[in-house]
């Protein structure tokens, strides 16, 4: 099969219900840029920067990871990264598509180019917290963060396939999805690796079984570095290998556990926690919540859980955190209640940022 190039339109590609060829989506572009409200200008820049004759966009990674930098991608290697999409969860000529997050990186950029280059019927909302509160269309896919998963529990019945970004799932969220009619997805990538490369089904396991292990895409190769970190070689939308910071076991050539990221790793008295890890089995907390370390005279470093709520549920999270199926050396020794986290524009914690607001 020939793969279609960056300056093909799909003739069945529709957005907001309109057909559209590529001059016409020129004329759409700067129609937005002109007169559009602020996420529609995102996207006019971005499909003028699509709809031109070079070969690579510069797009913004998210900061979530240190400070946000600019990157090129290659085009080409974009029209891969979607028909990848498209063969994984196999998307057809003419599904229907939600659009909802910010055109600014990556996510939202791919969303429109998956369109454009599967055909698929592209709807623009809003990218915030309720996205499904725009219309009453039924879609046959769509893209969230965990936040607007959070917000819309009661209407993603109506989008057929869901995969999900951006930050983590957390284990109470991913409680609350079980019973949805809708296929869930958690995927693992970043802005170098044009979104994912790996995903995990949320809900829906065949008979009962928790899928624990992200699966990479076909064409992926995955393998690790001296400090157990995750080295991807996905050379249809990597130019290079991409070596990250986040530990995993291999558990095939397919499929790895994601432990944690590096970075975030607690040394509590000799012993190596990742707090990613401990949060899984954290599901009794209800409220957004992330685990850190903070200096300790005898321990070098104590484990804490940092939880985003309102000062009088301090003793109700201490409960739920009892509840919690912890080992020994996983047990927080405190509970740290904050007002509000810092987040990404793409809604990440920044756990450093917001640890920098606390008292301990």
């Amino acid at each position: 099969m020939q793969v279609p190039g960056f300056k093909n339109i799909h003739n069945r590609f529709k957005l907001n219900g309109y057909y559209f060829s590529r001059e016409e989506l020129n004329d759409v572009a700067y129609t937005f840029i002109k007169e559009g409200k602020p996420y529609e200008k995102s996207v006019g820049n971005f499909l003028l920067d699509w709809l031109d004759n070079k070969e690579y966009i510069t797009v913004r990674t998210s900061g979530s990871t240190g400070t946000p930098k600019n990157i090129q991608l290659s085009k080409d290697k974009m029209v891969n990264s979607a028909i990848a999409t498209g063969n994984h969860f196999k998307l057809e000529v003419g599904n229907t598509a939600l659009h909802c997050l910010p055109c600014d990186y990556i996510a939202g950029k791919m969303m429109l180019v998956r369109a454009m280059i599967l055909g698929l019927e592209i709807d623009l909302v809003p990218p915030d917290k309720y996205p499904l509160f725009y219309n009453e269309k039924s879609y046959d896919f769509g893209a969230m963060v965990p936040m607007q998963v959070q917000h819309s529990i009661e209407e993603l019945y109506r989008i057929k396939k869901i995969i999900v970004g951006g930050a983590p799932l957390t284990p109470g969220l991913k409680e609350e999805l079980q019973q949805l009619p809708s296929y869930i997805y958690e995927t693992y990538g970043m802005t170098e690796t044009i979104t994912h490369v790996a995903s995990r089904k949320v809900n829906k396991f065949k008979k009962g079984k928790e899928y624990s292990y992200f699966k990479v895409m076909p064409n992926v190769t995955i393998s690790t570095d001296s400090r157990s970190c995750l080295v991807i070689d996905a050379p249809l939308v990597a130019e290079e290998k991409v070596v990250t910071n986040v530990v995993v076991n291999i558990i095939s050539n397919r499929k790895f556990e994601w432990l944690g990221r590096v970075d975030n790793a607690i040394n509590s008295g000799g012993i190596k926690l990742f707090p990613e890890r401990i949060e899984a089995k954290l599901n009794t907390i209800k409220k957004p919540f992330f685990v850190t370390g903070v200096p300790d005279e005898t321990l070098g470093e104590k484990l804490v859980v940092v939880v985003e709520c309102k000062p009088e549920l301090k003793a109700t999270i201490e409960e739920q955190v009892k509840q919690a199926d912890l080992d020994k050396f996983e047990k927080p020794k405190e509970v740290l209640i904050v007002p509000k986290f810092v987040r990404t524009a793409n809604d990440k914690i920044k756990r450093e940022e917001t640890m920098a607001t606390v008292t301990v």
